[in-house]
């Protein structure tokens, strides 16, 4: 009897056994089975989970640049950027010329265009061109002026080239009192030839502008005026250029009525 019982014990141990090993079997068996998209979507939610637990994003981590291409741009609205900008009276203009900011336009790319040629093409319609070597030249077009609203004939000659003119929205004047002066020369220069801070516009109202900040001057065209002050504060941003307190009311008081106004970028 007792060896009967035995062998009762030792089939059911096999048993139980057997049954463990196919239940370890079924458990293994969906993921060793599953599509390759679930596999695929298994890894690509355990490579995301960490880079979004992991803390703070910064400006170089790739963690920052997925987070950003999944919300939207993170740039910070001309509201924000101008909260940044330091807030200080006008230095002397002593020492201040135009040729501190380079001798007149460059050709910064290389590519045989002066700067002022390439802010035509950029902001002219309806162009022709004039065939020239290695820079063809606008030869007629239609500025859509931003200062004024109106649109502008442009005819290359020595009476009516004049007629547009090449506007630094942050005048040159203005940046030297208010930091540029401390810039290098190269830097200077690239201030003056940089795209972002350059606008072709009606040359009377350009002259009527001059060196004037947004606490003197704004556009007559005032729909225009929420881009034009954010210009102002990207360019100002990027050069580590100062603001006073006066031309932060006036910015302030602009950007209020368009509180998402982005910052431009060229």
């Amino acid at each position: 009897m007792m060896c009967r019982m035995a062998a009762l014990r030792s089939a059911r141990d096999r048993r139980l056994a057997a049954v463990a090993v196919t239940a370890a079997t079924l458990l293994a068996g969906p993921v060793a089975s599953s599509p390759p998209f679930q596999v695929a979507l298994v890894r690509e939610t355990v490579a995301t989970v960490p880079s979004v637990v992991a803390g703070p994003f910064t400006a170089s981590s790739p963690s920052a640049a997925a987070f950003t291409d999944s919300v939207g741009s993170a740039a910070p609205t001309a509201q924000e950027a101008l909260a940044r900008l330091p807030v200080k009276g006008r230095a002397p203009k002593t020492g201040y010329a135009r040729s501190k900011f380079g001798d007149g336009w460059a050709d910064t790319d290389n590519d045989g265009c002066s700067t002022r040629e390439e802010i035509l093409q950029r902001d002219l319609t309806h162009k022709t061109f004039r065939p020239s070597r290695p820079c063809p030249f606008v030869a007629t077009g239609v500025l859509n002026d931003p200062y004024s609203g109106r649109s502008v004939a442009f005819r290359r000659g020595p009476k009516t080239s004049g007629l547009i003119q090449i506007d630094h929205v942050v005048a040159l004047a203005d940046a030297w009192r208010k930091g540029a002066q401390t810039l290098t020369p190269a830097r200077r220069d690239a201030f003056a030839n940089d795209p972002l801070n350059l606008l072709a516009v009606d040359a009377e109202l350009n002259q009527l502008k001059s060196a004037s900040d947004a606490a003197s001057w704004l556009p007559p065209n005032k729909p225009y005026r929420c881009q034009y002050v954010a210009r102002q504060v990207a360019v100002k941003a990027t050069y580590g250029l100062w603001i006073t307190t006066a031309e932060k009311a006036a910015i302030a008081g602009i950007l209020a009525t368009c509180p998402g106004q982005p910052l431009p970028t060229r």
